[in-house]
């Protein structure tokens, strides 16, 4: 799996969720349970990852969708 995007914007990461699943990409929120430890201030960023052979599709589709600027590189 390949990282995209790493935010710790709640809705970011839903929106995100929510086209991958409309497309079928399989992807994963890492760093969910990082929370716990910091207290649920929101302070430690999660990482959004999407299978590797469909990440190039995954980018396009965020960029389409206006969240182009939180691509990682």
């Amino acid at each position: 799996m390949l990282e995209i995007i790493r935010t710790n914007d709640l809705v970011l990461l839903s929106v995100a969720e929510s086209l991958m699943r409309d497309a079928g990409i399989h992807f994963m929120v890492a760093d969910q349970s990082m929370s716990v430890l910091e207290g649920s201030l929101g302070l430690l960023q999660r990482r959004f990852m999407v299978e590797n052979d469909r990440s190039q599709e995954a980018r396009r589709i965020l960029t389409d969708a206006g969240l182009g600027a939180e691509l990682r590189p």
